[in-house]
């Protein structure tokens, strides 16, 4: 089976720095529902439309296509008096942007009476290299296409 719309895909992957030192690589399958469904980006699923298990992929992304550039606006210094007890470098915490939207912060150090917080993907700003390896392939069922994700194993549970 060939990926397609309403496929459920399966892959191990690698990302590096364009001059290949790596960053990060899968340690289990990587599985998501293909189709527009936001479950990847759309570069990869771009990339990956019409290939059968076995095909490996190599894609160079720009920040922009990729995690995205940085936004400035999403940095945040906020007094450690405002937090529950307990906050800690490496945490994640919801908050506002500044249209008022919920957004994931991350803790990303705590100075003196600071808390320092960025609401950027970790790896936002930055030009990216991508390896990838189609271990499977299969057609997702109803449910999954009606939730837009993946259920059972390396998918969700519900």
């Amino acid at each position: 089976m060939k990926i397609a719309k309403d496929t459920v895909v399966t892959l191990q992957f690698k990302v590096a720095e364009p001059t290949g030192r790596l960053i990060e690589q899968s340690r289990t399958p990587m599985v998501y529902l293909h189709g527009g469904y936001h479950n990847t980006l759309p570069k990869i699923e771009e990339a990956l439309e019409g290939l059968a298990p076995g095909a490996q992929v190599t894609l160079n992304l720009s920040a922009a296509d990729a995690f995205g550039v940085r936004d400035e606006s999403l940095v945040r210094v906020i007094p450690k008096s405002e937090f529950p007890p307990g906050v800690k470098v490496g945490g994640q915490l919801e908050g506002r942007t500044d249209a008022g939207e919920p957004h994931v912060f991350h803790v990303m150090k705590i100075k003196g009476q600071e808390v320092h917080l960025d609401g950027n993907h970790p790896l936002a700003g930055r030009d990216l290299k991508f390896m990838l390896a189609v271990t499977g392939v299969r057609a997702a069922s109803a449910e999954e296409i009606a939730h837009g994700h993946v259920h059972g194993e390396h998918g969700v549970h519900h």
